[in-house]
Formats: C-alpha cells, sequence, structure tokens
C-alpha cells in the first residue's frame, strides 16, 4: 500500500500468482476500491512512491526481458491507479530504479538512471536538486519516504551478517505506538524479498508489546490502524487495551489476471 500525503486516496500494489502484480486507487474516505492494470512482472513498492495530492504514481518495475527497449527493468511515472507510462527511464542496474515525488509534479529519481527518458511527459516533471533524506543506513528511496511521511528512525542493528534490521516508530493513540521492523536479509524466510517489513504494537507505559508476524504492512490513517495480511486489507481503533475491534476492507485473494487498456 502506498498513502498520499494530501489526499485521501492510496494505491494498491496486489501481488501474485508469481511475476504478475495488478493496481487499485484506494478511496480512503469511503473504502471504495477501483481496479487498475495487471503488469506481467514485479514491482517494488520501496522504490515506489505517489504524488501528495495522489495523482501520480512513480514506480520500478522488472520484467526479466533483458532485450527489450528497457532492458527488463524500468522507472515509469502513471497516471494513478493505471501503470501505462507517461514518462519512462531504463534503469542501468537492478536495484537503482524507482524515486521520489518532491511535490505533486516535480520527482526525483534514484541513482543509475539514463538521463534521457524513453517516453517525456510535461505533466510532471525531474527535481534535480533533491536529496532524500539518508537516516538508518543511506537507504535514501524507501526509508526517506518512510522518514518523510511520519515515522522516525530509533535503531538499526546487525542480527547477522547477512540481516540489516532498521527500527521505525509511528505514535498512535492512548499511548500506543506502532513499530515496523524493516528487514535488509539475504537469507530472509520463504516468499519474502531481499527487503521486508514486520510490525508490533508497543505501549511504553505499560511496558506491553504485541507482535503482529502476519502483518505484510501497517501505518496510520487519521484515527485508524491500517494494515495488509493474509492477501486483505483491514482496519481497526486503537483504544486503553491496544486493537479493539477490526473489520476487512478488502479482500484481494480472488483476483485474477486481466489484460486493461489504461484510457490515456
Amino acid at each position: 500500500m502506498l498513502l498520499a500525503r494530501q489526499a485521501r486516496v492510496g494505491l494498491v500494489l496486489r501481488r501474485g500468482p508469481s511475476r504478475q502484480v495488478c493496481t487499485l486507487a484506494w478511496d480512503r474516505t469511503s473504502d471504495i476500491f477501483s481496479l487498475g492494470q495487471w503488469l506481467k512482472g514485479s514491482i517494488y513498492e520501496d522504490l515506489s512512491d505517489l504524488s501528495p495530492d495522489g495523482k501520480y504514481f512513480i514506480y520500478f518495475a522488472l520484467n526479466g526481458r533483458w532485450k527489450s527497449e528497457t532492458g527488463g527493468s524500468w522507472t515509469a511515472i502513471s497516471q494513478v491507479p493505471y501503470l501505462k507510462a507517461i514518462a519512462l527511464y531504463r534503469t542501468n542496474a537492478y536495484w537503482a530504479g524507482g524515486g521520489l515525488f518532491t511535490s505533486d509534479r516535480t520527482y526525483w529519481l534514484n541513482s543509475d538512471q539514463s538521463e534521457n527518458p524513453l517516453i517525456r511527459t510535461t505533466l510532471v516533471s525531474r527535481d534535480q536538486d533533491f536529496d532524500p533524506a539518508t537516516a538508518c543506513g543511506g537507504h535514501g528511496n524507501y526509508f526517506g519516504r518512510l522518514i518523510r511521511d511520519g515515522w522516525t528512525c530509533i535503531e538499526d542493528f546487525k542480527n547477522a551478517k547477512s540481516d540489516q534490521s532498521f527500527i521505525f516508530e509511528r505514535p498512535l493513540r492512548r499511548g500506543w505506538t506502532l513499530r515496523k521492523i524493516s528487514h535488509v536479509q539475504i537469507d530472509r524466510p520463504q516468499g519474502k524479498r531481499i527487503n521486508w517489513d514486520e510490525h508490533e504494537l508497543v505501549h511504553f507505559v505499560s511496558g506491553r508489546c504485541e507482535a503482529h508476524p502476519d502483518w505484510e504492512w501497517a501505518d496510520v490513517d487519521e484515527m485508524r490502524l491500517v494494515w495488509a495480511s493474509g492477501g486483505k486489507l483491514l482496519a481497526g481503533r486503537i483504544d486503553d487495551q491496544g486493537l479493539g475491534a477490526t473489520e476487512v476492507l478488502y479482500d484481494f485473494n480472488d483476483m485474477t489476471f486481466e489484460a486493461i487498456k489504461a484510457p490515456y
């Protein structure tokens, strides 16, 4: 999930089966979801971003077609919730794509990308001066986005030679805090990417800590907590005792690939 900073808009990246992903717009006021497009490939959410007004999406994708015009991986900017590029850059390395929006109509590109786009647009423009936050190990794209959006990096540590973890926290209500443990792990668990997150709810006054290892993503959406687990998007409220009643906002499990044409 990606949440727009200045609009009640979200974008869902629904993955699976392997090397298939689709996008859905999420109206966070009505909790209505609108299907965008499917891609036969992978989109890396940690290297992606929404514009503050929720109208544009910058993403890094890979399909492994190494002899194609994009070289098998690319950075694109599209109109939410679709994937069709209005700006397209060929990337020169496996993990060097993606970017961040610096305003509604300007964006920063991650390193090692072609200076000459394959597709150009006048709707948005490149920000050449922006330098993302480099706290917590210098993972500027994803960690810079977390810090920008209200998370605080409180610690980084190494569990093993191939596993480095970074702890981020975001305050909730009633003395509770949402903790995100972000792993950069070569020998990761089955089904996880090199970058993967786990979450906890922590109450520092009482010392309570509730682990939620099944939450693939979690964040704060105004007065509620929202998270992804088991192919579903859920929401709940925090009270004195912790997480109260929860509801399923959408179940994405039964979705299958469709060839959809963007309206632009």
